[in-house]
């Protein structure tokens, strides 16, 4: 306990602290910008961001991460919050936290590893263009002057990082918004700012219980979208422990994570707030800031909720361009560029895979989608690959009365029909040895494929000897396979 307790929480304290302030500073802007995305009140997104970074300091299974709305959650959120409310959004986002306890608890944090490389890039890209299209409304029908606060909010965001000495110390998302905010408050311009949004917090968040039905009815309603949040969580989840176990060179619990997940959605729900994740962007800036430990997590969720507290007033003034151009900045660096340059040298798969997905969110809004339809494409690809890798020569005998048949590579559902078709039964043929050493058999398709070359050769008056087989092989096969046992004629038709 101890040990834990300083490794985790007290081997950095002056630079997890110092890390918490800045992610806190930058947290405001983004949970404002993710709640108003999801189309509830500031103050659910707020609420949402420092339950999940307090509690998930606590039960996470990746120190140094930062968790909190998210903007890939918040857009999942949205027809559900048109539709029915931000009632029905606490239960989803309690929902949601139930779900990936046993996510968690079925080591499903592990199917990680079966998320392609293209898949990933198409999730971020997609994500950079939905976060993007998500600021179209604020920018139609809009004065001059909401185009010259975002495109000098950029400028800020951009430029700010190559001043002296002072660009290394702030986050140029909170300056702009500092400077744009001043700006409209000087002149007193006429434009949308956060009060228009809905009411900021103004007080401790405290336990709520969603007044809606507890029936099969409200299940059926928050469930698909319970689904999707656990899964587009998770995976940002799993992506960003990847990235900050790259970044701090040390291991993440990903199953842990997932429980912890659950625990800090659970949480946020029961205290007003929506379901959140990892954040990829905030976990980066918080270890480029100095923090590793569990505290800067905590510090980070203590601090926002100060801040938040306390400068309400100021935080109304915000003008909407200003969060428009934060936004604006966060899909940007999302979106992998590097991505299309790679598409001249990467394979044709690849790229369909990628493509694939980003179409598939783009078209349908909902990131679990176009992930699921991306991993299918990539094992069918994949798949597909694996099974040419197989090949199958022979030798005949000085006699031509036996033939000796040496099979190499992957025999599955992909590689079956192509192992059949390698052999020529219509040989007249005394002896034929199948020699499967350098083969290995996956499936029961594979098996099928075998016990049909094996008596189709015997109704041709060949002798047939299977040699070669390794133990997995063999095991599959004298399990499932019918060719030498009674009846292995009836395979083919039994006529």
């Amino acid at each position: 306990m101890i040990k834990h307790l300083k490794e985790h929480w007290l081997s950095n304290i002056k630079g997890d602290l110092l890390s918490g302030i800045v992610v806190a500073l930058a947290l405001i802007p983004e949970a404002i910008a993710f709640s108003i995305i999801a189309g509830v009140d500031p103050k659910v997104g707020l609420y949402a961001s420092f339950c999940i970074a307090v509690i998930i300091s606590l039960v996470g299974g990746r120190s140094g991460m930062i968790s909190g709305a998210t903007g890939a959650m918040a857009l999942l959120m949205v027809t559900l919050v048109k539709d029915h409310g931000l009632e029905y959004l606490l239960v989803a986002t309690l929902l949601t936290g139930v779900l990936q306890i046993v996510a968690g608890y079925l080591k499903l944090g592990e199917l990680m590893r079966f998320v392609s490389r293209s898949v990933v890039t198409g999730f971020v890209n997609a994500l950079g263009i939905l976060i993007f299209m998500a600021q179209l409304p604020e920018l139609t029908d809009v004065t001059w002057h909401v185009y010259a606060m975002t495109i000098g909010g950029l400028a800020i965001i951009y430029g700010f990082p190559y001043l002296p000495f002072i660009g290394k110390l702030l986050p140029s998302p909170l300056i702009c918004i500092v400077v744009l905010t001043a700006i409209a408050m000087t002149v007193n311009m006429d434009i949308r700012t956060v009060a228009d949004m809905g009411q900021l917090p103004d007080t401790l968040p405290v336990f709520l219980w969603p007044d809606v039905p507890l029936n099969l009815e409200t299940l059926w309603i928050v469930l698909p979208y319970s689904i999707g949040l656990t899964v587009v969580g998770l995976l940002e989840s799993m992506m960003t422990a990847t990235i900050v176990d790259d970044l701090t060179d040390t291991p993440s619990d990903r199953n842990k994570e997932c429980r912890g997940q659950g625990v800090a959605n659970i949480g946020a729900g029961l205290f007003g707030g929506m379901a959140g994740c990892a954040m990829i962007g905030q976990s980066i800036i918080n270890i480029k800031s100095g923090g590793r430990g569990r505290l800067s997590s905590l510090a980070a969720g203590v601090f926002l909720l100060v801040m938040i507290l306390v400068l309400d007033e100021w935080l109304k003034q915000i003008p909407m361009a200003a969060l428009v151009a934060v936004m604006i900045m966060v899909s940007i660096g999302t979106f992998s560029w590097g991505s299309i340059r790679d598409l001249k040298k990467h394979p044709l798969s690849t790229n369909i895979v990628m493509v694939t997905t980003v179409v598939v969110v783009v078209a349908t809004h909902n990131l679990a989608i176009g992930v699921g339809v991306g991993v299918l494409l990539a094992a069918l690809f994949f798949a597909n690959k694996v099974g040419h890798y197989m090949h199958i020569r022979s030798e005949v005998n000085a006699e031509g009365t036996s033939r000796r048949y040496n099979v190499t590579g992957q025999v599955f559902f992909s590689s079956s029909e192509k192992f059949i078709a390698s052999f020529d039964f219509k040989e007249a043929l005394d002896d034929v040895v199948i020699d499967l050493t350098n083969a290995h058999f996956w499936d029961i398709t594979a098996v099928n494929a075998l016990d049909r070359v094996v008596v189709k050769f015997r109704r041709e008056g060949a002798d047939v000897e299977v040699i070669g087989l390794n133990e997995a092989s063999a095991t599959i096969v004298d399990r499932f396979g019918v060719h030498d046992k009674p009846g292995a004629d009836d395979i083919l038709g039994g006529h």
